[in-house]
């Protein structure tokens, strides 16, 4: 029988497993966790949330949240895995991070056709292969891909926000609450007003910060996951125009609208720590620990996980993947997960989704999964696949779901301005034409 060899079990890694499993194929999944560290994960258990716990909105008017549900439609495991493990976050899919992990290893070791292996790949194998060793690829394996891609690998930073003891939050400064009191109060809110503001900005702008390592220093930051101290650098007023924009945030107690506010997002199921929203960081911890307590509210505030920075690595996808992400010179050898270019967590499970599908049919003689433009992540597919839209050959950088790369659609003139009901009608569009496919 076939069987297919995954390397990585992160969630990509993870979704093309069960993928293939439910296809009744047999699968290698490979994971060097906890055996050898990445350094930015800290447990041994598959599909492990790292920077954020938050999959992002649920509301298909939103590209993410329409991304979500194209992959309900095509049958995504790990997507209800994370609702059955979901934490209040107002509109938005956020999950208890271990209680999701923890069920989607049980999930993996419990099936008959998956076999986890505890180990490091240095060299990519013959046969069918996923690589979905995410952006923290180990050296080794970094350079075989380099090799058998024929390609110099991009870099850009990652960062991580530190989490917090709900407990120590002084809830005489702090409120709950959902922006535009949407959904459930499930957010906690630092206020500030100006003054407040201004001693934490210049706390920021001149905190020590560590220092990167020489063969990092001319790596990128990733524009939508930029560290806030690099936010700050901008302007005064960056912050509150971004992770700490006060609208639609009001202290039901006093009827203000602060000058800034700090969000705080529930980060486990037993709602005892919290993440701050928004403030990835690559600040020397004391720097951190000043910064953080000079918040109202976090004057005391215990920090059970500080923020952290970390180089990720991603291919030219470009120039070696085609849009079913099987590699245009070796055929059952597919990339998925971040690697790819894919920025985010729901884009990494669906990538993963794809590439599950698609070496199932590449071992069954089926014709690969290419999805149409007009689906959210068929235009993801082919934008990451596709070199047109770059400025040079080396400019691509990772990109989430959005609407940008979606085909516009025609609207009266009267209504083009309306951007609710123009993602209304591009996400009908999406998800009808996801109901014809066969897959």
């Amino acid at each position: 029988m076939d069987e297919v060899i995954i390397i990585g079990a992160g969630l990509a890694g993870s979704e093309a497993a069960l993928q293939l499993a439910k296809r009744n194929i047999k699968v290698k999944l490979y994971e060097m966790r906890p055996n050898k560290s990445t350094g930015a994960h800290v447990t041994g258990d598959c599909a492990e949330f790292v920077c954020s716990n938050s999959l992002g909105s649920s509301d298909i008017t939103n590209a993410s949240g329409l991304l979500k549900k194209e992959m309900e439609l095509l049958g995504g495991e790990l997507i209800q895995i994370a609702k059955e493990n979901s934490v209040p976050a107002g509109n938005a899919l956020a999950i208890a991070r271990e209680d999701f992990a923890k069920a989607v290893t049980k999930k993996i070791i419990e099936n008959p056709y998956i076999e986890i292996i505890r180990e490091e790949v240095s060299t990519i194998p013959d046969g069918n292969v996923i690589i979905a060793s995410g952006p923290l690829t180990s050296e080794k394996l970094a350079e075989d891909i380099k090799k058998i891609t024929k390609t110099e690998h991009l870099h850009f930073f990652d960062a991580i926000a530190p989490i917090v003891e709900i407990n120590s939050i002084n809830f005489d400064k702090a409120f709950w609450g959902s922006r535009y009191d949407k959904g459930d109060a499930s957010y906690i809110n630092c206020p500030m007003n100006k003054e407040e503001y201004e001693k934490f900005y210049n706390i920021l702008i001149n905190a020590p910060r560590i220092e990167q390592h020489q063969v990092d220093k001319n790596s990128k930051y990733f524009e939508s996951c930029l560290p806030i101290e690099v936010l700050a650098s901008r302007d005064f007023d960056t912050l509150r125009f971004g992770p700490m924009k006060p609208v639609g945030l009001i202290d039901k107690r006093t009827g203000i609208e602060n000058f800034a506010v700090v969000q705080l997002r529930q980060d486990n199921s037993a709602k005892t720590m919290f993440n701050l929203v928004g403030f990835q960081t690559n600040l020397k911890w004391g720097a951190q620990k000043e910064l953080l307590q000079s918040i109202p509210g976090l004057e005391n505030v215990n920090i059970v996980r500080y923020g952290v920075m970390h180089r990720n690595t991603f291919i030219n996808s470009p120039a070696i993947l085609n849009p079913s992400l099987e590699v245009k010179n070796r055929q059952g050898l597919f990339f998925a997960g971040q690697i790819t270019g894919t920025e985010g967590y729901t884009e990494s499970i669906a990538s993963g989704l794809l590439a599950g599908i698609n070496i199932a049919n590449r071992i069954t003689n089926k014709e690969l999964l290419i999805l149409p433009h007009e689906t959210i992540l068929g235009a993801l597919m082919s934008y990451i696949t596709n070199s047109e839209h770059l400025v040079s050959k080396h400019s691509m950088q990772p990109i989430n779901s959005n609407w940008a790369i979606i085909p516009s659609i025609d609207m009266p003139k009267k209504d083009r301005k309306n951007k609710k009901l123009k993602a209304e009608l591009l996400a009908n569009r999406s998800l009808e034409t996801l109901k014809v496919i066969s897959f």
